[in-house]
């Protein structure tokens, strides 16, 4: 069973019918215990990184999704799913996050004389995956410089750059997506990311 963790926040139930409609069933929980037992688990979000945070602690989640993580079970991060897998945050001040993925979250800053006022904050829009590693698993029937859909104003900066899977370009070259063993995670949404987005989940959920 692929359970969604619930930690109120986040677009869940567009996931949970992206997954229905690639033909695999779900859960959406917020029971530790339904974490635990889970087959894979995603981690979606979408809001601040504080926030994200604090409604993992005061649902004691944070624990049973580490455990999955380095159990090994697949994971796929979403969006604020990927940030809270780093270190630290640096929205509205410095936050702890997991710190399954050594790194920074920060905000996009563009030079006026750079970008001429043209990029906004958020991304937002429809945009391009360059590949850094060949062989991504949930990558399977995605083309390189595929586009897929974004919504943020901050990214994350791993400090190895062994695990960047994905970059695209916005401003800055920034990662959006990292692969580590059994961990996947993106910036972008797959699930608003039509049909190579929902290859995505169809290759996760065959794992």
């Amino acid at each position: 069973m692929i359970v969604i963790v619930d930690y109120g926040m986040g677009n869940l139930r567009s996931v949970e019918k992206a997954f229905e409609r690639c033909g695999f069933p779900v859960r959406v929980t917020d029971s530790p215990g339904e974490v635990v037992c889970a087959e894979k688990l995603v981690l979606p979000g979408v809001g601040a990184f504080r926030d994200a945070m604090d409604g993992l602690r005061l649902r004691g989640l944070i624990e049973p999704v580490t455990q999955g993580i380095r159990s090994g079970k697949p994971f796929l991060g979403i969006c604020l799913g990927l940030q809270l897998l780093f270190s630290k945050g640096y929205e509205d001040g410095e936050h702890e996050g997991l710190n399954i993925i050594p790194g920074r979250v920060v905000r996009f800053s563009f030079p006026e004389d750079k970008t001429n006022g043209k990029l906004k904050i958020p991304h937002m829009g429809w945009n391009q995956i360059g590949f850094r590693k060949e062989g991504i698993p949930v990558l399977n029937n995605v083309p390189n410089n595929a586009y897929m859909y974004f919504v943020h104003s901050y990214y994350v900066c791993p400090d190895n750059e062994g695990v960047i899977a994905t970059e695209t370009e916005y401003g800055v070259r920034f990662t959006s997506m990292i692969w580590h063993k059994n961990i996947f995670a993106t910036q972008f949404h797959p699930e608003k990311s039509q049909e190579y987005g929902l290859a995505i989940l169809k290759n996760f959920g065959n794992m």
